[in-house]
């Protein structure tokens, strides 16, 4: 089972994710200074939190944006 996050951490990584589109990434270590540099959080607890939930949703972006070409592929054939 997955971790259920609250919608603040949802709301702010979202939000992250559309002002600094160039700089986050897949990677965990390089989101959580993104996070550190952009958001004054105090708990660090907080800022993995987001940082993680960053991550994850950078991979779904990305698989979202391979998939449909995966499937126009296969329609051809």
């Amino acid at each position: 089972m997955g971790k259920v996050y609250t919608s603040l951490i949802k709301r702010t990584a979202r939000k992250l994710m559309e002002l600094y589109p160039g700089e986050v990434s897949e990677d965990f270590e390089k989101n959580k200074e993104v996070v550190f540099k952009y958001l004054d959080v105090k708990s660090k607890k907080l800022r993995n939190q987001i940082a993680g939930y960053l991550t994850r949703l950078v991979k779904l972006s990305k698989r979202a944006e391979v998939l449909p070409q995966e499937a126009e592929v296969s329609d051809e054939s």
